[in-house]
């Protein structure tokens, strides 16, 4: 048998810091109900929520029709097939999957001693936070796609506060998002905003909850919270590609300038301008319309058409 295994690492939720190693085949049925493998004491998880079936070198995820739905790496999920590092959100429990060196001759796992040790993390987690839920943590761990997800689940009202190299606020309402300010840059649309935020990948963060309702705020956003998250991840892909003009990148009008600027839209022209008037990607990104990723292509296309140039 090889040494190399798997387990579920509790990184945010009830149950933070615990750890439930994983068979090498057969299945894993987690929910509510007390006569299941893994069982998650909270509201928001169904009585048989998820299972996850192992195989050598394969491990695979299924909702089980749970009323608030399984999330990998922040999108809902009915069938997933899970690699090292993939996050899962059950309930308000953030899991990931990590690889451990397994014990030799260590063929079973001891259910009953994996779940007591969840519930003393329960307990120790607990004592910490003096039975407050705390959601709380490093975005390193757990991206803001998760966090959002978790949120928008459980129905909070309060607004994510990230600090660090940057920092910023996400505002939600009974889980949905209606705002988010990059501090550095509080006039950007509160979307666009969301979208850059998304990508952050380093910062500490803290979900400060809201008592009573919270009031209409200037700019609202109307998506729903999924469809948010969904593009905000699509955006981040296409922006790591590498393909688009880098931030940093400087960019100025083509010398010569053959192809005639009337042929160019208003919107097109409107870039030229921010493009000759500020000569970095970054602030034509800024003050652009739209978001990073359309503008981002919209200067693209005019590079390739011969409008623009980049350094």
């Amino acid at each position: 048998m090889s040494d190399r295994a798997y387990a579920l690492r509790f990184i945010s939720g009830k149950y933070q810091g615990g750890e439930y190693p994983l068979q090498e085949a057969g299945e894993l049925v987690i929910g509510r109900s007390s006569e299941l493998d893994m069982v998650l004491i909270e509201d928001m998880v169904s009585r048989k929520h998820a299972k996850i079936s192992l195989a050598p070198g394969q491990v695979t995820i299924a909702d089980l029709g749970s009323t608030n739905g399984t999330f990998v790496n922040g999108e809902k999920i009915k069938r997933a097939r899970l690699k090292e590092g993939d996050r899962i959100l059950i309930g308000t429990s953030i899991l990931k999957l990590v690889s451990i060196t397994r014990m030799a001759g260590q063929s079973v796992i001891d259910a009953k001693a994996a779940q007591q040790q969840l519930e003393r993390s329960a307990a120790a987690q607990e004592k910490k936070t003096g039975g407050r839920t705390a959601v709380q943590g490093r975005l390193e761990e757990v991206p803001l796609v998760d966090l959002l997800q978790l949120l928008s689940t459980s129905k909070k009202t309060g607004a994510i506060v990230i600090k660090g190299y940057r920092g910023g606020h996400v505002h939600l309402r009974i889980g949905k998002v209606v705002n988010a300010v990059i501090d550095a840059d509080p006039t950007l649309p509160p979307k666009k905003a969301l979208y850059r935020m998304v990508g952050w990948t380093q910062g500490g963060f803290e979900f400060v909850p809201q008592e009573g309702e919270m009031p209409p705020m200037p700019n609202e956003i109307t998506d729903g919270t999924e469809m948010l998250v969904m593009e905000a991840m699509h955006q981040a892909d296409e922006l790591a590609r590498g393909n688009l003009p880098a931030a940093t990148a400087a960019i100025g009008i083509a010398m010569p300038l053959t192809p005639k600027l009337r042929d160019l839209p208003s919107d097109e022209i409107d870039l030229v301008q921010l493009v000759h008037n500020y000569g970095v990607v970054q602030a034509v990104l800024d003050r652009a319309a739209g978001s990073d990723l359309e503008v981002s292509q919209k200067l693209l296309a005019l590079i390739q058409r011969g409008y623009l140039r980049q350094f």
